[in-house]
């Protein structure tokens, strides 16, 4: 990165780079704060649509590539003279193959420096992902920390960084790291990549933490289950309630993603994971998160059909039973109880809701809903 000097940078911007790096020493755990959103440069991006992808998708980076070709052909030209170069152009935020040849076409150190420049200086989003492109093309086991702290501004530039670790060494743990510390469709490409690659490293992991409760979870939710052996690891239940807690999130998603990703009715072992957590999530003290989520089964088992589920109808009936019991227990019905007295905004739907076709202990006055 020694050409960082001489660049002309707009001094009212600040480098992508620094504003993810910022806001990840604040909470170094952590995803970034509505993932980093507003970017520095939003102001610029606000007042104009954007460039629109071409009609045609194999053209998609043909444009970006070329100013690449024009830049490298110079061989006095610096990476900051593209600083400001893909602004006009369409720069799509994927793999492109458009992008990777013109990365090839270059001597690989320039186009190595140039990368790192991009992303660790760049002002202007496009810039800084063309430079990550260039950093996955051709960048070393040295761009890891480059990669994932730039990863962190997950929505626009997670998928890019969940390609370049995927292609590194170190690939499992580094995709980890940052699967760690993003939400949202980062979340989607960062898990996807761990899902791809099938290591036994990281189903420990996948088992236990990959999905956050997030709506978009559902694209990755059957990928997990599949590649992490969920069928597998039931014996475990028993004794790792942050597994328990996660099959049952596992579940919830994968009852309710349809277009998305693998369902219920699709999943071979949906009938032996529902019994093992109906089985397991009893043993465990009730919190309200756990109440909504055996809550949200019961419903789903009570109104859909044992098909999709992935059930028979003996098996249905008898999951269902099992998680009333739970829900009805005095312990649980008090934890439910105190959560719509606090306003929790999920205790607030179920009773709304839920109660009346389920007939919740925890709700007793909206059952005159039903029996009226």
């Amino acid at each position: 990165m020694s050409e960082a000097t001489g660049t002309g940078l707009p001094a009212s911007l600040t480098a992508l780079f620094d504003h993810a790096l910022r806001l990840h020493q604040l909470a170094p755990g952590e995803p970034l704060p509505r993932n980093g959103e507003p970017y520095p440069d939003d102001a610029l991006h606000d007042r104009r649509q954007g460039p629109e992808a071409p009609e045609d998708r194999s053209s998609v980076g043909k444009a970006a590539a070329l100013i690449l070709d024009t830049h490298f052909a110079q061989a006095s030209a610096l990476p900051s003279g593209l600083a400001d170069a893909f602004h006009d152009v369409h720069v799509p935020i994927h793999y492109n193959e458009h992008i990777a040849a013109a990365a090839e076409r270059a001597d690989r150190e320039r186009v190595r420096r140039t990368g790192r420049w991009l992303v660790r200086y760049g002002t202007d989003r496009c810039a800084v992902t063309v430079g990550l492109a260039l950093v996955a093309s051709v960048g070393t086991t040295e761009d890891i920390p480059l990669i994932q702290t730039i990863g962190l501004l997950s929505n626009r530039f997670g998928p890019l960084a969940a390609h370049a670790l995927e292609s590194r060494p170190g690939r499992v743990e580094a995709l980890l790291w940052l699967a760690e510390r993003v939400t949202g469709w980062g979340r989607v490409y960062v898990v996807e990549a761990l899902c791809r690659l099938d290591s036994p490293t990281a189903r420990p992991w996948l088992l236990r933490r990959a999905c956050d409760g997030d709506f978009l979870n559902g694209y990755f939710a059957g990928k997990v289950a599949t590649v992490a052996r969920l069928h597998e690891a039931l014996a475990d239940l028993g004794t790792d309630s942050e597994m328990v807690d996660h099959t049952g999130l596992l579940i919830q998603l994968m009852s309710d993603c349809g277009g998305m990703g693998l369902t219920l009715a699709h999943y071979p072992h949906s009938a032996a994971v529902l019994e093992a957590h109906a089985h397991h999530v009893g043993s465990l003290s009730p919190t309200i998160e756990r109440y909504y989520g055996v809550a949200w089964l019961t419903h789903y088992l009570t109104t859909r059909s044992p098909q999709t589920a992935g059930c028979t109808a003996k098996q249905q009936e008898a999951l269902r039973a099992t998680y009333l019991a739970v829900l009805d227990r005095e312990e649980w019905t008090r934890t439910a109880r105190a959560g719509l007295e606090s306003d929790d905004k999920r205790m607030r739907w179920l009773a709304d809701h839920r109660a009346p076709q389920l007939r919740l202990r925890a709700f007793p006055d909206r059952m005159s809903d039903v029996e009226g």
